[in-house]
């Protein structure tokens, strides 16, 4: 006999397709049967070890978390309750260019520092990896969802190249090529960028145009953070569009947004742009978080020439009163590359996370009210957190449109990404809430999206960008990584003011065919594996 049997659900397949109530009947971890319409029908209804009923409640694919900041959580946090209370049921890690694989000693060290705002410093984590899939083997041992791995652009980088704002030298770029081969062939998904962070901002069109074949010789896809979002967007958009085109690479651009006040009201403008490509046969995706406000570090909105040879170097910077001048005059003149050519609103940068604790004064409040308050300059504020916490601070930047994330999130390429910060004291809420955010404000109070629509942009458009062929729907024989949400209920829970309180209206999740959700209560299951390249 089977092993569950969920009763009566409203099946929302992920298709996109009109609802269905039925019988969906799991066993050794995958969907054996789906009996439509059962109760109705009169038919021999199937029966199972345990039996869930589900009246009320919508069956869907599990969610999957096209922009996830989960590296090191995953392994430090076995309860990971802020994704497997979402419904999500996998995360896609190794973003914006930087991770924790490949590396080597010297490399790790230097990534730890550089991205600590993003995953904390790691002083809790037996790095007992190296490769991209040693990592891998890693997350196998067990841990609460699953994750997929991009290749980090940057990391690599650091490894072949440095820290240093330079071309790379033929042989160089041959070790990057070989990085890049040798980590698809491990089984991550594709490569990712950060390319307003350094070392990987530092990389010219050529090169990641280089590495991009590489990625598309082995089926995998190119996830760019561009190289801005603010003055130049639509620029840097086509570039990306352009890049890819030549390389023959797949696309799927992360966080997709359109911010800054330069940008009020263009998304119809980036829009055309992207229908313009898929009319020209290029193979494009985006995911986008329903927020208006994004996250970051603080050290990020510096300008690259102030971030070169690394975080050392950074600090060091800082520490000299001219070359500090220097760097404020680029941020609150010129607008730094750092922070997309737009001169520093400080009333926009909100500190929502420290290291140290002495530092929690500043949390919650935006860099200009704290001046206020100590009666002090931005700058100062900004340059003493930078200094006193070691480039840890991450930030609010409270810079967006509500019209442009609309207009997205409607589109047909569109995916869910939570690119959910977890550090901080006070993290973005889209870290505890994207998914039910969209399911609960989007869907039911806004009307955005229907609903069958939606779920299909959080389930089976992501598994078709990560060609997975068994997820994503619910199918026979697919995976069983599902999701039961009341959809008159579903809500994030998750706010500015208190952003780690879980969703409602998420009962049950199942990974792999186990609860890691019972009741709105985490289990101890950690049925999460890594999910690796699927071979052409």
């Amino acid at each position: 006999m089977e092993e569950l049997v969920i009763r009566d659900a409203d099946v929302v397949d992920g298709s996109g397709g009109d609802s269905y109530r039925a019988d969906v009947v799991v066993d050794g971890g995958r969907i054996v049967s789906i009996v439509k319409e059962a109760a109705a029908a009169g038919c021999q209804r199937p029966e199972a070890r345990r039996e869930l009923d589900a009246e009320g409640l919508v069956l869907s694919p599990g969610f999957i978390d096209m922009h996830a900041h989960s590296d090191l959580a995953l392994l430090r946090d076995p309860d990971h309750s802020a994704k497997a209370a979402q419904g999500v049921t996998l995360e896609v890690i190794g973003q914006d260019g930087l991770s924790y694989a490949p590396v080597d000693d010297r490399t790790l060290g230097e990534v730890r520092r550089a991205i600590a705002g993003w995953n904390g410093h790691g002083d809790d984590v037996d790095f007992d990896w190296r490769s991209v899939g040693e990592y891998l083997d890693r997350l196998d041992r067990g841990i609460a969802v699953n994750a997929a791995y991009l290749i980090p652009q940057g990391t690599v980088r650091a490894l072949a190249v440095g820290w240093d704002d330079r071309e790379a030298t033929e042989a160089e770029l041959e070790h990057m090529r070989r990085l890049v081969a040798e980590g698809l062939e491990q089984g991550a998904v594709g490569l990712s960028s950060g390319l307003t962070y350094t070392p990987g901002m530092y990389a010219k069109d050529a090169e990641l145009t280089e590495l991009c074949r590489v990625v598309a010789s082995y089926g995998g896809y190119y996830c760019p953070h561009h190289r801005s979002y603010g003055a130049g967007a639509l620029k840097a958009y086509e570039e990306m569009v352009e890049l890819t085109r030549e390389a023959g690479c797949p696309l799927h651009l992360a966080h997709a947004t359109m911010n800054f006040g330069v940008n009020k009201g263009k998304a119809p403008e980036l829009l055309t742009l992207l229908d313009e490509a898929l009319a020209g046969g290029a193979d494009i995706t985006l995911d986008t978080y329903p927020y208006t406000p994004g996250c970051t570090t603080l050290v990020a909105l510096l300008p690259s020439w102030a971030s070169e040879g690394g975080p050392e170097q950074i600090l060091k910077r800082l520490a000299d009163d001219d070359t500090a001048e220097r760097i404020r005059h680029h941020m609150e003149v010129i607008g730094s590359d750092g922070s997309h050519g737009v001169p520093m609103e400080w009333e926009t940068i909100e500190i929502s996370g420290t290291g140290d604790p002495a530092l929690a004064e500043y949390v919650g409040r935006t860099v200009l009210e704290s001046a206020r308050l100590r009666g002090e300059s931005p700058w100062t504020v900004a340059r003493h957190l930078l200094l006193a916490d070691r480039l840890a601070p991450t930030i609010l930047q409270h810079v967006g449109h509500e019209e442009n994330v609309r207009a997205i999130m409607r589109h047909r390429v569109h995916t869910g990404g939570s690119d959910g910060i977890l550090q901080g004291a006070k993290p973005h809420p889209r870290a505890y809430g994207t998914f039910p955010h969209y399911l609960g404000h989007y869907v039911r109070e806004l009307g955005v999206l229907p609903l069958e629509e939606c779920v299909a942009h959080l389930t089976s458009r992501p598994a078709a960008r990560l060609r997975l062929p068994d997820r994503g729907l619910v199918r026979e024989g697919y995976r069983a990584d599902l999701v039961l949400f009341d959809p008159a209920t579903v809500a994030a829970g998750s706010s500015f003011d208190e952003p780690r309180v879980l969703p409602t209206g998420i009962p049950y999740v199942l990974v792999d065919g186990r609860f890691v959700m019972e009741d709105g209560r985490r289990t101890d299951v950690l049925a999460g594996r890594s999910v690796r390249r699927v071979a052409r």
